[in-house]
């Protein structure tokens, strides 16, 4: 439940970026700063601060409000979902962490307090929401949401020191499924629902760029190499509950290609900026499957 609150806090955040680079008309915007601009910088600190507080007091007011307090405590949920919502936690971390860095950078800070500040704040924010469910009577603080937070932000920063880049980007993919029209109120109505809440359907890769590993290779810039992790078969997340189905949940791990969008030439730093928000979206490829009911699969085209 929690990830869903999640999911869409994060496609807002990705499609208000989006928006805004789309209404600036002057290229000097996209042109990210080479010294500090405190103007952009102090421009930053005041949006983030009131899209992360606006969406906390949302949550509290408009969600939390409905159900039961109760004093802060924990709740193991590891096993849910073949762990699913643990891999969408890792992805909102490391990319609300992304943002961040990347917007501080655009105003010229300093590359360390990027990623003291910026690389963070997926981490921070998601902390947060935890905190928020700790004190419901409903869920409880998921300390594996919290390792799977702290994971996607040691993602993030562990390649900026090692690198002083991302070779490896988590990226998403969906498709629907049968599973959703059997729980429609649980996995969603409609394509968008759906693609928030259903979890056979999402898939999750690490996207590894080729050449970044080998720049002198004649591998092209753009080319990427993506491992994939699903999960079938799931009507609900507990596996006791599960039980009560003709289903039998399994996990899927894929190999496939892919495109690192923000390799691609171009001059427009608008295009630029387009494909720096929508790389988190895995490129449909040829696609091999194995997955533990013991079966290999080819997918000509996988979504």
């Amino acid at each position: 439940m929690i990830q869903l609150k999640v999911n869409k806090l994060v496609i807002f955040s990705i499609f208000f970026l989006l928006t805004v680079f789309s209404h600036a008309q002057n290229a000097a915007f996209y042109k990210k700063s080479d010294t500090l601009n405190t103007k952009r910088r102090n421009a930053i600190i005041v949006a983030e601060s009131v899209l992360a507080g606006g969406a906390l007091i949302s949550l509290n007011q408009l969600w939390y409000k409905d159900y039961p307090r109760s004093s802060f405590h924990l709740k193991n949920d590891n096993n849910d979902w073949k762990q699913m919502d643990k891999v969408g936690h890792l992805m909102t971390s490391y990319y609300v962490g992304k943002i961040g860095m990347e917007a501080l950078d655009w105003a010229g800070v300093s590359k360390k307090n990027q990623l003291i500040y910026g690389a963070t704040s997926g981490f921070a924010f998601l902390t947060a929401v935890e905190v928020l469910d700790g004190f419901s009577e409903e869920w409880g603080a998921s300390p594996g949401d919290i390792l799977a937070n702290a994971t996607g932000t040691g993602l993030l920063i562990g390649q900026e020191l090692l690198w002083g880049e991302q070779r490896i980007t988590v990226k998403y993919s969906f498709h629907q499924t049968e599973f959703a029209k059997q729980r429609p109120n649980t996995l969603g109505e409609n394509y968008l629902q759906q693609a928030l809440k259903d979890y056979n359907g999402q898939t999750y890769w690490l996207s590894a760029n080729i050449w970044s590993f080998n720049k002198k290779s004649s591998f092209p810039k753009w080319l990427n190499v993506a491992l994939g992790y699903g999960a079938e078969e799931m009507l609900y997340g507990h596996t006791n509950a599960s039980d009560a189905t003709p289903y039998n949940p399994y996990r899927q791990f894929y190999l496939s290609l892919d495109l690192d969008l923000t390799k691609i030439r171009t001059n427009s730093e608008f295009l630029k900026s387009v494909f720096s928000v929508v790389n988190f979206i895995k490129i449909p490829a040829p696609t091999l499957e194995i997955n533990t009911k013991g079966r290999i699969k080819f997918h000509y085209l996988y979504f």
